[in-house]
């Protein structure tokens, strides 16, 4: 594999969006995610000079919604700038429209993290707020605003969001963890939301964010075995997201991060996993595709790189499975974490004085 053309089709994205890809410009802090983060996992920051990474960080900066007083309590950050009203009603203003939405504040994290950013410019307790203003009343979440999308991609991000920044504010860590118990299926995979269908994706969501909540503890040994055996049985060469469906390349994130999770990956079979993800590199214009043969995308890359990273392939950087992120960018997480601990303790001991 080689690195560096893989690296380089990262850091195109990062300059300029193919045509194809257009229809995703509202959601482009997700594309910067996986080229930042895939640039990361392949080592290879030295791509991006000090400017570039600067510009970057402000981009991120620029995306973030600070709510004004007396409105929505949806602080966060979102996808992109850009708002494309054809024709935009009588009195239009774009801070109607602005509200933090959950994916988009968890990619955007992720990247200051990534490039070293402090964290200082972000409105930590806006998003808190945010984050728990949009759980509803089962213990999911809403993408963004009452009546928004809500699913367990969205607990996923919440959980994400209040662990990065340290802080889980008024977010019902219960009535979260029991919307996800209500979700496991009878076959021990877990669905998108309560009745549906198990699924690889939303199996991982649940299981990270129960990690991350630190509430692993509520799976009885029956369900942990159930679930081992539903996530090794996606494995077909590569891995499916569920049963009778083809296997994919993102998969070998969602359902080996689950399993790395559980402590049941070196269960699967690493040969068979490693020559399905590679047989779907493009090693010319670099990129992996979601099945072998067709066309390479940011999506499929960044996940088919962290797969291997599971599989310990030389060169690349260890990926935390909870957080999908390098574990040297979660180093450097769990020290900002460790100056706002001492921040707030130095101003408890200053109130006592």
């Amino acid at each position: 594999m080689n690195k560096r053309v893989h690296a380089r089709y990262f850091s195109r994205f990062l300059n300029l969006l193919p045509h194809r890809l257009s229809c995703h410009d509202s959601t482009r802090a997700t594309i910067g995610f996986f080229s930042v983060s895939g640039i990361d996992v392949l080592d290879s920051l030295d791509l991006l000079s000090e400017e570039s990474k600067k510009n970057i960080i402000d981009w991120i900066y620029s995306l973030q919604v600070i709510p004004k007083e007396g409105g929505l309590k949806c602080g966060g950050f979102q996808g992109a700038t850009t708002l494309n009203l054809l024709d935009p009603p009588e009195n239009y203003s774009t801070d109607q429209y602005k509200w933090g939405h959950l994916a988009m504040t968890y990619t955007c994290i992720a990247v200051l993290v990534i490039l070293g950013d402090d964290l200082s410019r972000v409105d930590r307790k806006a998003i808190i707020e945010g984050v728990a203003s949009v759980q509803r009343d089962d213990g999911s979440f809403s993408a963004s605003v009452e009546g928004n999308e809500f699913d367990m991609r969205f607990v996923y991000c919440a959980s994400c969001i209040c662990f990065m920044l340290n802080d889980w504010g008024n977010v019902d860590k219960k009535l979260m963890s029991q919307y996800i118990l209500k979700s496991i299926r009878y076959d021990g995979g877990v669905s998108q939301h309560l009745e549906n269908e198990s699924h690889g994706g939303t199996t991982f969501c649940a299981i990270a964010a129960l990690q991350l909540s630190d509430q692993m503890h509520l799976l009885n040994s029956k369900q942990m075995e159930k679930l081992k055996r539903w996530l090794l049985f996606r494995q077909d060469g590569g891995f499916q997201g569920r049963p009778n469906k083809p296997i994919d390349t993102c998969y070998s994130f969602w359902i080996g991060a689950a399993l790395k999770i559980i402590d049941a990956f070196e269960l699967s079979n690493f040969k068979e996993n490693r020559e399905y993800i590679l047989s779907c590199q493009d090693t010319i214009v670099g990129g992996f595709s979601k099945w072998s043969g067709t066309s390479s995308d940011p999506f499929h890359t960044y996940f088919g790189l962290c797969g291997l990273s599971f599989l310990r392939e030389p060169g690349l950087l260890e990926v935390q499975p909870c957080l999908n992120i390098s574990m040297r960018a979660f180093e450097r997480l769990k020290n900002l974490h460790k100056i706002w601990q001492l921040h707030s303790q130095m101003e408890v001991q200053l109130n006592i004085e």
